[in-house]
């Protein structure tokens, strides 16, 4: 989906635990170079570039990969795009997500209790063979790599300049940004539309919602028009007063 000049939000399905679930990274451009932000989970590398090539972006323009934080559904495509790319791509990532992201530390959601909880949520419906394969990706997660590390506050000078703001809570390193051109903030799991509604975090997969939520307070620094949530998409208007409301604990 076209947001506005330089910046378009990606609409990627998948089949999980026998139902669709629906991803939104974001690509960013200018005539240089595009970065991605966020890969999706394992084995969507090739509808990502698809989606930049209905966007009218060419691959070979994807010079950076952000990674917003360490979760599967963030980090899942990243191998296999690096290893698929003719040009050099540069990854960056919050210096706290690096260990996780390049497998030097287990996955915080990927605990042996997290690992059971999942196996015991998975519907009756599945075949065994899509549990096991399922479970062997939680299991196993793919490694990535992180050129250059992130702390918050950052300025990238791509497609009229781009923001990084630490947003910790649904993971310790857990990054947003804010596209100045186009006045648009991209959430990634800070934030989630539900509804229609602009709402918090999951709460089912926020380690410490305190924290999340006083994240939310940086948002109040910049002037947005819309944000693009990593679950549940786009949601535009009012959207400073309404992140206002759940920074104070609002639902």
């Amino acid at each position: 989906m076209h947001i506005a000049k330089g910046i378009e939000m990606l609409e990627i399905s998948v089949p999980v635990m026998g139902g669709i679930d629906t991803f939104y990274p974001a690509l960013i451009w200018d005539k240089e170079e595009a970065v991605l932000i966020d890969t999706g989970v394992p084995g969507v590398a090739q509808k990502l570039k698809q989606a930049a090539a209905d966007a009218s972006v060419p691959w070979n323009l994807v010079r950076t990969i952000l990674i917003t934080h360490q979760d599967i559904d963030h980090i899942g495509s990243l191998p296999a795009l690096l290893e698929q790319s003719e040009t050099k791509i540069t990854v960056l990532a919050h210096e706290i997500e690096r260990p996780y992201i390049e497998g030097d530390k287990m996955l915080l959601k990927h605990t042996p209790e997290a690992l059971a909880a999942a196996e015991a949520m998975l519907p009756n419906n599945v075949s065994e063979e899509w549990k096991r394969a399922f479970l062997h990706v939680l299991a196993h997660t793919p490694k990535g790599r992180v050129d250059q590390t992130l702390t918050g506050g950052e300025l990238l000078p791509i497609a009229g300049g781009i923001t990084v703001i630490h947003t910790p809570g649904h993971s310790p390193g857990h990054l947003s940004l804010y596209h100045q051109a186009s006045r648009t903030l991209i959430a990634a799991d800070a934030l989630t539309v539900r509804g229609g509604e602009l709402c918090g975090p999951d709460a089912a997969a926020t380690p410490d919602m305190a924290e999340a939520l006083r994240s939310l307070h940086k948002f109040a620094d910049f002037e947005i028009d819309q944000v693009i949530c990593y679950h549940g998409g786009l949601f535009r208007g009012g959207v400073n007063r309404r992140i206002a409301e759940l920074a104070q604990g609002g639902n």
